[in-house]
């Protein structure tokens, strides 16, 4: 039997460190020339990479790291500077020509790093270290089906704000991005620094 106090200590860090209402602003840029079964494709393909990601960190993350030398902060940095690029390749180079939509975003960077980015890989490992693998587990499950809900219906708020909206909240959700972006690879550098 699942102790609920325990599971909220679990559930919430993870909750806050995936930040699904953050990633939704973030979501609709990217997908915001995709149809709509191809959308749905995605965010399954998105929430399953997240799982993956994150069942594989829950059994090995630290031993991963530390064979190959990789820190937290070297894994911000990266799922930093990837950001950036999509974010400034989507405001600077993107046209009101029709593209080709882009069906692997579901996985880089959908999946990994926007639902299952580095504080929440991090959390995921102090979750095990203080709770157990029953209860990092079932709070990745519940998170997951929470972020594959919202990111679900995001398309209602899409269908609120029209087309005009949408566009113009795209681009603002690319230097939204490009923000997060320099967050991650600022903390990361200050990590660096520090020697944390």
């Amino acid at each position: 039997m699942i102790d609920f106090k325990t599971f909220l200590l679990s559930f919430i860090p993870l909750f806050v460190a995936i930040d699904v209402i953050g990633a939704v602003p973030l979501f609709i840029s990217l997908t915001n020339d995709i149809e709509m079964p191809k959308r749905k494709r995605l965010i399954t393909d998105s929430t399953l990479t997240a799982l993956i990601i994150a069942v594989i960190f829950l059994l090995g993350g630290k031993m991963i790291f530390n064979y190959l030398g990789i820190t937290e902060n070297d894994f911000r940095v990266g799922g930093g500077i990837l950001l950036l690029i999509l974010s400034v390749v989507d405001l600077v180079f993107s046209s009101d020509k029709p593209k080709k939509p882009d069906t692997t975003i579901g996985v880089v960077p959908l999946g990994i790093p926007l639902i299952i980015g580095p504080a929440a890989l991090t959390t995921i490992l102090i979750i095990v270290d203080q709770y157990g693998y029953f209860m990092a587990i079932t709070s990745i499950l519940v998170n997951l089906i929470i972020v594959w809900a919202v990111l679900r219906n995001s398309s209602l708020l899409m269908r609120l704000m029209g087309e005009g909206g949408s566009k113009a909240f795209a681009k603002v959700a690319a230097l939204l991005m490009a923000a997060i972006a320099i967050m991650m690879i600022r903390v990361g550098m200050t990590g660096m620094i520090r020697g944390n």
